[in-house]
């Protein structure tokens, strides 16, 4: 069952969840949605209410005396009550929508966030060799009542300091209520005694930025906004080890190469804390889907290259189910290798994009939501264990095609030393050679990142590494 958010509401879900090819019951939607963007954020009790960014509210005075991820957790609660001495294996996917703007959260989260405890960040400011091409002028915040009144200049006038912190203290008490509804849903699996068989996986769909490059909300190519955190309980893998796992022996036979080095996209930095262990290897969102699937021990294969996806999903006239393929591997491997201390051969890169209607920002076309047909640049970046490298390349959106003759901006970041990102190194001779292999990288895009065995197919249907 699909609770909530999960697939983004609109064309890119066909208007329909993906219902009923994806979910056995019919997809939840919070009825308290319609107020989302509703006059009802009050700076003090007496004031007018508005549309404001910062909108902590007292839940009884909420219509319908609830909030649509007070609406969701319950929903989820009650899918696990029905189903509660149900033998039979169940997925349930939950969107909580918090912290998404507008920051509308019950007031009594901000007991735990006292303003005093912030500032806006160090790097509140434009980098002086950055192109404004990188640039997001967060219209979207630009739009709220509490923001308007500021009379800011477009685009560059920054939010003032007090109000910043004000912004930033919401996000933090937001992301602090959803972190209790999500403790109070895993509450309810140990209830029901399922928490021991149950494989958890918690992600966010985007970072945000908080003041960061003078910038807010998600509209670039900056680690702040493409980060995100992923967290993943397997039973008798993660936990409960003790348990002889037949899944574990039987599925992976793990490649070790005790000559793997970070260059070759190796797994080598681990980092043990008490009750949980984090791995450094890069994985992407794509790579969710796949690993769940694997989780069940229905594994995903590999689509190869475009023409074999244009063949299985044009051409070849049997049903799509035995054609699926997908851009994501599975992180399985990555798991094991972590829990048993080994080294294995991952990926090198990770990539991402995002789209300008031009070099400037402007409110139309807007810089932060371009329509196809406004898209005249495409922002293609890199990350690799140590650098980040975005390419700027003009866009004919009429064939969906960049022009990598017409690199319009570069930046170049050496996280080792600039995990903020606040130091373009393009334009520094020394770093050009650098420059030059991370853009053909990124030119050959993120099937040539891939380990060997998983780039010409071997592997894709094993979960082997």
């Amino acid at each position: 069952m699909s609770i909530g958010k999960v697939f983004h509401p609109g064309s890119s879900s066909n208007g329909s969840d993906d219902s009923p090819y994806s979910w056995s019951e019919k997809p939840f939607h919070p009825y308290t949605d319609r107020y989302k963007d509703a006059q009802l954020c009050q700076t003090t009790p007496n004031s007018i209410p508005a549309r404001n960014i910062v909108c902590p509210v007292y839940v009884p005075h909420m219509p319908n005396e609830t909030l649509p991820d007070i609406e969701t957790l319950r929903a989820a609660k009650s899918f696990l009550f029905k189903h509660r001495g149900d033998k039979r294996p169940f997925f349930l996917a939950v969107g909580f929508q918090k912290p998404h703007i507008p920051l509308k959260y019950p007031r009594k989260y901000l007991e735990h966030h006292p303003l005093e405890k912030f500032d806006v960040p160090d790097n509140y400011k434009w980098s002086e060799n950055v192109s404004y091409t990188a640039y997001n002028p967060w219209l979207d915040l630009r739009k709220r009542d509490d923001v308007k009144k500021l009379l800011l200049k477009f685009p560059f006038q920054k939010i003032p300091r007090d109000y910043a912190k004000l912004i930033i203290q919401s996000y933090y008490a937001a992301v602090t209520y959803i972190d209790d509804l999500i403790g109070l849903l895993l509450k309810q699996l140990a209830v029901y005694n399922i928490e021991r068989f149950t494989s958890i996986v918690l992600i966010s769909d985007h970072g945000w930025s908080l003041g960061e490059h003078g910038e807010w909300a998600k509209y670039s190519n900056f680690e702040v906004a493409l980060r995100v955190p992923v967290i993943i309980a397997i039973p008798q893998v993660t936990f409960d080890p003790w348990i002889e796992s037949t899944y574990t022996t039987k599925k992976f036979s793990l490649i070790q190469n005790s000559d793997c080095s970070p260059k070759l996209g190796c797994i080598q930095n681990r980092h043990q804390k008490k009750g949980y262990v984090i791995s450094d290897a890069m994985i992407e969102l794509v790579d969710i889907f796949p690993t769940i699937a694997d989780l069940t021990n229905l594994p995903i294969p590999l689509c190869i290259d475009d023409k074999d996806y244009e063949y299985k999903y044009k051409s070849n006239s049997t049903s799509m189910s035995s054609n699926l393929c997908s851009e994501g591997v599975s992180f399985l491997p990555v798991i094991y290798a972590t829990m048993y201390k080994k080294i294995i051969p991952w990926k090198k890169a990770v990539f991402g994009q995002y789209p300008r209607p031009g070099v400037i920002p402007t409110r139309n076309p807007n810089s932060d939501e371009p329509r196809l047909r406004e898209i005249t640049i495409m922002g293609y970046t890199i990350r690799t264990a140590e650098y980040r490298y975005t390419a700027w390349a003009s866009f004919n959106s009429s064939i969906v095609k960049a022009d990598w003759s017409a690199i319009i901006a570069e930046e170049l970041y050496n996280h080792k030393l600039d995990s903020e990102e606040n130091l373009n190194l393009c334009t520094l001779p020394e770093f050009s050679r650098i420059k030059n292999k991370l853009r053909k990288q990124l030119k050959n895009g993120w099937r040539k990142a891939l380990p060997y065995r998983y780039k010409y197919g071997a592997g894709a249907e094993t979960g082997g590494a």
